[in-house]
């Protein structure tokens, strides 16, 4: 996990267990927990359906999730992001580790039903937030390049019902595209790893968002760095040494896994997975995600022939193939269900970057909001916004 286990609570941590169809949530929030201290729990907590971060409103709560994080130190935070119906909350569920054969559960996350689909809407709102059994926080979030977002947040005169800037009136359309990059340099600073999924092989409108999250995430620090220091006892000197860790964290992003689904068959021929990677460490060549792994500047990485399964990838790529209902056999399913498995995986086991300093779970949702006031009132965004309003290519 990212972060050090001397910070653990002394309290049993609490779970956030997936929904129930009816009634209370089965099960215990504690580890190894009496009955008593069980039912004390589910008296302090909300209900899990009201647990939203980020709301339709664009603005950040922390009083709902906050009880079901404690002063653990050795967690890790995983976000999602990507447009609609390429499976956020399936992939959610699985980190989660739901099992989906117990009856009377519905899973942690909402998956689109045919009705929302047929209906063209959308089943996450905002940042929908949970916590694993292994202190997984998890970050589903709604899906950008969204329809039905654009036409919610649209008004009869073609403006914003959400105020996404501060003191600034946008058009529904720019309102939406901001939400995106928004949502993105969130993601990008308070996790540690970020899910950016992808519909198969040839939608790159992610990669190039991702780009520009990592243009315009300037500025915006870590969590811990924003998080109190525990010790009453500050001298100028330790002062001093914080400002330098708040900078530093400046430079901190979380690390992506470009995830890209419903592949077909073709697709996944090794030829094919080694030449997206080769198309994806190019398109992100100059990026700061380069340098994650390895600690290395983008111009001091290796050339990109050296890109094969012996090496050690500087950018993470993970293929997950599409699950056909009616027709693939099952050899076919058994490796869609088999990749999310190794997905799920390949998270739980991956070295994160650690923030600046120690951090407990509620510190960080503490300094998240604040991060999300940032980045509200971000000048770089704001700039960005006014090109791309100068640009013509959404409406005043």
């Amino acid at each position: 996990m990212a972060g050090s286990t001397g910070g653990t609570s002394s309290t049993a941590p609490k779970i956030l267990l997936a929904k129930p169809s009816v009634g209370p949530v089965p099960g215990k929030f504690g580890r190894g927990g009496g009955e008593d201290e069980t039912a004390s729990h589910r008296t302090r907590l909300p209900p899990v359906g009201s647990l939203n971060l980020l709301s339709d409103s664009w603005e950040f709560h922390i009083d709902r999730f906050l009880p079901f994080l404690t002063e653990n130190t050795d967690f890790k935070v995983v976000g999602i992001i990507g447009p609609p119906g390429v499976g956020k909350s399936t992939i959610m569920n699985e980190l989660y580790g739901f099992d989906g054969i117990s009856p009377g559960m519905l899973p942690p996350f909402a998956i689109q039903s045919e009705e929302t689909r047929a209906m063209s809407r959308h089943c996450t709102v905002g940042i929908e937030p949970r916590v694993s059994a292994e202190r997984l926080i998890l970050l589903d979030t709604q899906s950008v390049f969204s329809p039905s977002v654009l036409s919610e947040i649209m008004r009869p005169d073609g403006l914003s019902t959400v105020s996404v800037l501060s003191g600034e009136s946008l058009s529904a359309e720019l309102a939406h595209e901001i939400m995106n990059i928004q949502l993105g340099v969130l993601l990008a600073s308070i996790c540690h790893i970020l899910l950016v999924v992808s519909d198969g092989v040839h939608d790159n409108r992610m990669w190039h968002m991702m780009l520009t999250v990592d243009l315009l995430k300037h500025g915006i620090p870590d969590p811990s760095s924003l998080a109190p220091l525990h010790s009453q006892s500050s001298t100028s000197g330790l002062d001093k040494e914080s400002k330098d860790k708040v900078h530093e964290a400046e430079e901190y992003i979380g690390i992506p896994v470009f995830v890209h689904t419903k592949l077909q068959d073709h697709d996944l021929s090794p030829p094919n997975i080694v030449q997206m990677k080769k198309v994806l460490l190019q398109y992100f060549s100059s990026s700061s995600f380069m340098r994650l792994k390895c600690g290395k500047k983008p111009a001091d990485q290796p050339g990109m022939s050296q890109i094969n399964g012996k090496d050690k990838e500087l950018l993470d790529l993970f293929a997950i193939p599409y699950k056909n209902k009616d027709e693939s056999p099952r050899a076919q399913c058994e490796s869609y269900v088999s990749s999310l498995w190794k997905l799920r995986d390949q998270v739980l086991s991956m070295n994160c970057p650690s923030f600046t300093r120690n951090v407990s779970e509620r510190d960080w949702l503490k300094s998240s909001a604040k991060i999300w006031e940032m980045v509200k009132s971000s000048p770089i965004i704001a700039e960005y916004s006014r090109t791309l309003l100068s640009s013509g290519m959404f409406r005043r």
